[in-house]
């Protein structure tokens, strides 16, 4: 069964979302972390129309990592409520799903895991 998913996060400085992508792969919680930015992001917050300039993370790794990404992302993001989505990867290159697979390693981090359900 492919486990694949993406998550996505948005920062509002690229430094914060080159640390995010730093820290997810280094920690072997994510295969990759792509970062592309600046968009334009309106939006509303606490009953006021904002906009904004945001940079967007997006990773690619496993479901049963979820927990520990959340967590991860939650440790080092500056907003009250950032966005933490995920989207499962449906289809793609036999190889390319591998990949993800062998570069995603959970054995460090059960306690998050288990701290956060991806149902």
């Amino acid at each position: 069964m492919n486990e694949a998913i993406q998550i996505c996060t948005t920062v509002s400085e690229q430094a914060d979302a080159e640390r995010i992508a730093a820290s997810l792969v280094a920690k072997r919680l994510v295969a990759c972390v792509q970062v592309a930015g600046p968009v334009e992001s309106t939006f509303r917050w606490k009953g006021r129309i904002e906009s904004s300039q945001e940079w967007v993370c997006t990773a690619k790794t496993l479901r049963s990592a979820y927990g520990a990404v959340e967590h991860a992302i939650r440790q080092i993001h500056s907003y009250d409520e950032p966005e933490i989505v995920a989207l499962p990867i449906v289809l793609g290159s036999a190889g390319y799903l591998q990949w993800i697979s062998d570069s995603v390693d959970l054995s460090d981090h059960a306690s998050a895991q288990q701290r956060t359900s991806f149902t």
